[in-house]
C-alpha cells in the first residue's frame, strides 16, 4: 500500500527513537497512565542559545512557528515549535490552544496543549534557522544526533522536498487523537483522511471484527449486537496456539480494506492511502480467545508485484507491541515467498524503524546459517535458503563487516566467535513461524 512504515518498532532491546508505545501506548479503555520517553532532553534553554532572540512573553496569542518550551507528560519541559492553533470557544481574545511539535522528538508525538503548558517566559524567534541547525548539530552527542536523523530522514525518500513540505502541511495537525478497538483505548500517532463527515471527531469507536467506525460509544454498542463476525473476513491460513492469521482479498473484502488503511494510517506516517485495494492481499494477525479473533497487526502484499515485493505495509497495534509480533509479520512474509518459490523484499522506500526491524531479521537468519553451515556457501545459496534477496543478503552482510571482495567476487568470511558476538547484539528473534501449521495456496494458483 504505497510506502512503507513499518511501526512494529526494533525489538532488538534498544528504541532507536522515542515512540508512544512507551508513552501513548494502547491501554484498556479508562487508564489514562503514561510514561516518560525514551530519550532524555538535550537540555536547551533560552539562555545557552546565543543564536536565537527573546520574543517576550507578552506577545499572545502566539504565532505559528514560534518556539518555546512545553511541559510534558514527565513533567519536564521540553523544546516545541507550534503547528497550529485555535480558539477556545468560551475564551477572551488571546484564550487559544496549541498543536506543538516537540522539536526532540518524532512526529506522532505531536499533541494539543493549553496555555499554561508553556513557558512563556522561553518565548523565542529564530534568527537563522540553518544557523539554529548548525549549532544545534554540534550540541547533541554523536547517539542524540543519529536519532534525529533516523526520525526526520529515513521514510522520506520517495518524497522530493516540495512533495514532503506539502505532506507535511496537510497532514500537520491529528485529527483523530484516540480510538478504541475492542478492550483497548490508544493514542493515535498521525493524521489519518477519513471521510470529512468525521472531521468534528477526536475519537472514533472501531468494531474490531469488521472494522467499521463510528463516532459514539452508543453507535459501536448498537453495532456490536448485529455484527456477526468474530474474526477478519477471509480464510485463515494459519494457526498455532492462541495465533491465527486470516488472508483477506481486498477485492473481495472491499470496505474491510479500505477501513483497515483508515485504521493503519494513524499509526503510519508517510504510508500512501489506497482507496483501491483490490490489487491487495492483507495478512491479519490475530489472539484468539473464547470472545472471538483480535486484531495485533498486519502486513499487506500486492497480488502481483514486478519488483519482487513480498511486502508493502506492515503494523503493529501499539497495545501488542515489543512482543515479538512484528518480527513474527515479517518472517511470516518471508514464509510465503518460500512456498511461492521466489525471493522476496519489502516496499520501499523503509522508515527507520523498517529498516532496523528487516536488518535484525535478515541478521539473525543469515548468522544462524552461517554457524551451522560447514564450507563455504554463496549468496546466491543464502538467497535460495532464505527466500531473502541477494542484495538485501550483501547489504547486511557488508554492514556486518563479514563481507569482502576479493578476485572478482564476494568471499564471506565467518568467524566462529564475530558469529556470536552479532547474534548477541542482533537480540531475540521473537515469535517462530511454525511452517507445518501454514496451510495457503500462492494467489496465482487460485485462478
Amino acid at each position: 500500500m504505497g510506502s512503507i512504515d513499518t511501526s512494529t518498532r526494533a525489538e532488538s532491546g534498544s528504541d532507536p527513537i522515542p515512540t508512544p508505545n512507551s508513552t501513548a501506548n494502547g491501554h484498556h479503555a479508562g487508564n489514562g497512565s503514561v510514561h516518560p520517553p525514551a530519550v532524555e532532553s538535550t537540555g536547551a534553554t533560552a539562555e545557552n542559545e546565543p543564536f536565537r532572540k527573546r520574543k517576550g512573553s507578552g506577545v499572545l496569542p502566539l504565532e505559528v512557528g514560534t518556539r518555546v518550551m512545553c511541559r510534558w507528560r514527565d513533567g519536564k519541559y521540553h523544546p516545541v515549535k507550534v503547528i497550529e492553533r485555535r480558539k477556545l470557544p468560551c475564551g477572551g481574545a488571546n484564550d487559544y490552544e496549541y498543536y506543538v511539535h516537540y522539536t526532540e522528538f518524532n512526529r506522532r508525538l505531536d499533541e494539543w496543549v493549553k496555555l499554561e503548558q508553556l513557558d512563556l517566559n522561553s518565548v523565542e524567534t529564530v534568527v537563522d534557522e540553518k544557523v539554529e541547525d548548525k549549532v544545534t548539530s554540534l550540541k547533541m552527542t554523536r547517539h542524540q544526533k543519529r536519532k534525529i536523523d533516523e526520525t526526520h530522514v529515513e521514510g522520506h525518500e520517495e518524497l522530493d522536498a516540495a512533495s514532503l513540505r506539502e505532506h507535511e502541511e496537510f497532514t500537520k495537525v491529528k485529527n483523530i487523537a484516540t480510538i478504541e478497538l475492542g478492550r483497548y483505548e490508544i493514542e493515535t500517532w498521525y493524521f489519518s483522511p477519513f471521510p470529512p463527515e468525521y472531521n468534528d471527531c477526536s475519537k472514533l469507536f472501531f468494531c474490531e471484527f469488521c472494522l467499521n467506525f463510528m463516532k459514539r460509544k452508543e453507535q459501536l454498542q448498537r453495532h456490536m449486537r448485529k455484527c456477526d463476525l468474530k474474526h477478519p473476513p477471509g480464510d485463515e491460513i494459519y494457526r498455532s496456539g492462541t495465533l491465527s492469521m486470516f488472508e483477506v482479498d481486498g477485492k473481495k473484502n472491499k470496505v474491510y480494506g479500505q477501513n483497515l488503511c483508515y485504521l493503519a494510517k494513524l499509526f503510519l506516517d508517510h504510508k500512501t492511502l489506497y482507496y483501491d485495494v483490490d490489487l491487495f492481499l492483507f495478512y491479519v494477525l490475530c489472539e484468539c480467545d473464547d470472545r472471538g479473533c483480535h486484531m495485533v497487526g498486519y502486513f499487506s502484499k500486492e497480488k502481483h508485484s514486478e519488483e519482487s515485493y513480498n511486502l508493502a505495509c506492515i503494523l503493529t497495534l501499539p497495545p501488542y507491541q515489543r512482543k515479538g509480533y512484528g518480527k513474527f509479520l515479517i518472517a511470516f512474509s518471508y514464509e510465503l515467498s518460500k512456498k511461492e518459490g521466489k525471493v522476496g523484499t519489502p516496499e520501499r522506500p523503509l522508515s527507520d524503524l523498517g529498516m532496523l526491524s528487516y536488518r535484525g531479521y535478515w541478521t539473525r537468519v543469515l548468522l544462524d546459517i552461517l554457524k551451522k553451515h560447514k564450507g563455504n556457501i554463496s549468496i546466491k545459496e543464502l538467497s535460495d535458503m532464505t527466500a531473502i534477496k541477494a542484495e538485501d543478503i550483501l547489504s547486511t552482510l557488508q554492514g556486518l563487516e563479514l563481507i569482502q571482495y576479493r578476485k572478482g567476487q564476494h568471499v564471506i568470511c565467518a568467524d566462529p566467535k564475530v558469529l556470536d558476538r552479532h547474534l548477541k547484539a542482533a537480540g531475540r528473534g521473537g515469535l517462530d513461524v511454525d511452517v507445518s501449521k501454514l496451510i495457503w495456496t500462492p494467489y496465482k494458483e487460485q485462478n
